[in-house]
């Protein structure tokens, strides 16, 4: 049985594919001399791994959670037929990844989140092929992103295992020498429109198909020479993604004899003064902090129902959302996002880069370009937010033109989504301000909302932080609370769990708490949202709603009913 048998990426679907997971050699290269022992030459690797989970993982089969520079898969592939092209894709490794195929270097690939594919039809023979991959890994240089992997040899708070290597689905592609080569979807609510703009090889007509529930409901087609091409579909019915409803049209594109399917959702975001608006209604932001961390899979999802169940869980407590934190999720995560109407935000693991220096920028750019390319196409992700937290490295200041320069690359890139330049500190120039603040005494934090609806006086990262005070100004941006609470209860009572500030000594005073701390910011007509920390505990962070197993730690009704109620920017 192949392990994450589904096809990655639901949004651009082939029919000719082979999923490659499962099995693999593995050989650990601690001295990461692999190279000049000819690892890609050699007939056979030292151990067996499970792709497409990490060695960290209880998954992979391999379990070694020690600082791992770099690691060696291999894996002998049989090819029938070579009469189209042959590309690799591999859904994400982290963090430098070399391809061998045949013992010949195929391709590299720098970066830990986002997916690349080579053509590797030059490089295969009709019958056996060996197909070698190496991915070397120093989450403690300060010179590669890495999230919220720990950079001591132990998880330690709100840090945790580790990830190397090879973390989401590697497969092959057969694809015409004419063919698709990527699209974008530009959906218009008011005439009720999808505007495609696709790259395309080769010279042919270019077919676009609209579905909604099996029923055609629009089409368009354009010649092409190649390169770039744009085409409208006037669709002849109206079906809104909306929270909680996700509604999504299906596509059937084609291009000589390559046919591609994929999905899209009919919907607007824009921001109206203070307020957050999908397709012209206003929309609290009833959001959780989920990391997308697992037991078994750390980074990677041990199952597609497991992606899934993550959302139910979340809409079980009446959250109508999620930042996606310091992480790039897999893009089947974001297609259950996508089905089941929940709003998220588009974040990047920038911890572990020093953002102090003006030499960080080519290696955040040309990832955060690739994930902003990737995910663009998506109707949950309803904002950008590509750094987070930019506090002081080795007592150097943030360098505020690299937030600048990124902030403004993803304005270019992305004109249809507002954007975050880094959540909670310290702001440059941003779309959004949020705020992180974990206060747990709900008298003391209800003072800070009531000064801020009064007099509009905000102070930086949290509303007391007079560091912030100095480093970053408010001017009368849409304010959204994008982390609070951390309220930590431990269910499993193993005494060594971490959290914000002071537990609770009881389930009750744990609701009160977490029921005032909410309503102050849903009661405050000048806030947009919420993000709560977190949905689940991931190792010793005790501070989620539900379990690392996301079993219940309380009555979620008692949540729901809470974070349902309306807010008081709604009632404008």
């Amino acid at each position: 049985m192949i392990p994450r048998s589904e096809h990655p990426n639901p949004q651009f679907q082939r029919d000719s594919w082979q999923n490659l997971n499962g099995t693999w050699e593995f050989e650990i290269d601690k001295s990461k001399s692999g190279k000049e022992r000819k690892l890609f030459e050699a007939e056979h690797l030292n151990s067996q791994i499970t792709v497409p989970f990490c060695p960290e993982s209880k998954l992979s089969g391999v379990c070694e959670t020690d600082f791992l520079n770099c690691v060696w898969y291999k894996k002998e592939i049989e090819i029938n037929d070579k009469t189209s092209k042959i590309f690799l894709h591999i859904g994400a490794s982290d963090y430098l990844t070399t391809v061998y195929v045949n013992g010949k270097e195929a391709g590299t690939h720098k970066g830990g989140y986002t997916p690349f594919k080579f053509d590797v039809t030059a490089f295969l023979n009709v019958g056996k092929n060996s197909l070698v991959i190496c991915a070397e890994d120093d989450n403690r240089s300060g010179n590669q992103p890495c999230g919220k992997q720990s950079v001591k040899y132990a998880s330690a708070g709100c840090f945790y295992t580790r990830i190397t290597g090879i973390w989401q689905t590697v497969w092959l592609e057969l694809v015409p020498e004419t063919h698709i080569e990527s699209v974008k979807f530009f959906p218009d609510v008011k005439n009720c429109a999808l505007t495609l703009h696709a790259s395309l090889c080769g010279a042919s007509t270019f077919f676009a198909r609209a579905f909604y529930n099996g029923k055609e409901v629009g089409k368009a087609t354009a010649e092409s020479f190649g390169g770039h091409v744009e085409l409208t579909i006037p669709l002849c019915e109206k079906h809104l993604w909306e929270v909680g409803e996700g509604r999504l049209y299906d596509l059937e594109l084609s291009y000589g004899d390559d046919h591609v399917k994929s999905y899209f959702g009919l919907r607007h975001v824009f921001m109206d003064g203070m307020k957050f608006m999908i397709n012209g209604k206003c929309v609290f932001q009833r959001t959780v902090l989920d990391q997308g961390y697992y037991r078994d899979g750390l980074y990677t999802a041990p199952s597609d129902d497991a992606m899934a169940n993550d959302i139910k869980i979340a809409l079980d407590a009446g959250f109508n959302g999620a930042r996606l934190h310091e992480k790039l999720f897999e893009p089947r995560f974001l297609y259950h996002c996508d089905r089941m109407g929940y709003m998220v935000w588009g974040e990047y693991g920038n911890f572990g880069l020093d953002h102090t220096k003006m030499s960080a920028l080519p290696t955040y750019l040309r990832e955060w370009e690739e994930a902003l390319d990737r995910d663009f196409n998506h109707p949950s992700i309803i904002g950008w937010c590509p750094f987070n937290e930019t506090w002081d490295v080795d007592e150097c200041k943030q360098e505020d033109e690299v937030v600048e320069l990124v902030y403004r690359t993803t304005k270019r890139l992305d004109i249809t989504r507002p954007c975050i330049d880094t959540s909670g500190n310290f702001h440059v120039i941003t779309d959004i301000f949020d705020v992180h603040d974990y206060c747990q005494d709900v008298e003391e934090f209800k003072g800070y909302m009531k000064k801020f609806e009064k007099e509009g006086i905000l102070s930086g990262q949290t509303f007391r932080n007079p560091v912030c005070d100095d480093r970053q100004t408010y001017r009368g941006e849409p304010v959204f609370i994008s982390e609070y609470g951390g309220i930590k209860w431990d269910a499993e009572n193993d005494n060594i769990g971490w959290g914000y500030g002071n537990a609770p000594e009881s389930e009750e005073e744990f609701v009160e708490r977490y029921k005032g701390l909410t309503e102050a910011i849903m009661n405050n007509p000048k806030i947009m949202g919420f993000c709560y920390t977190q949905l689940y505990d991931i190792e010793l962070e005790k501070n989620g709603l539900y379990t690392y197993d996301r079993k219940p730690k309380f009555d979620m009704e008692i949540f729901k009913k809470i974070n349902t109620q309306k807010a008081a920017i709604e009632m404008e």
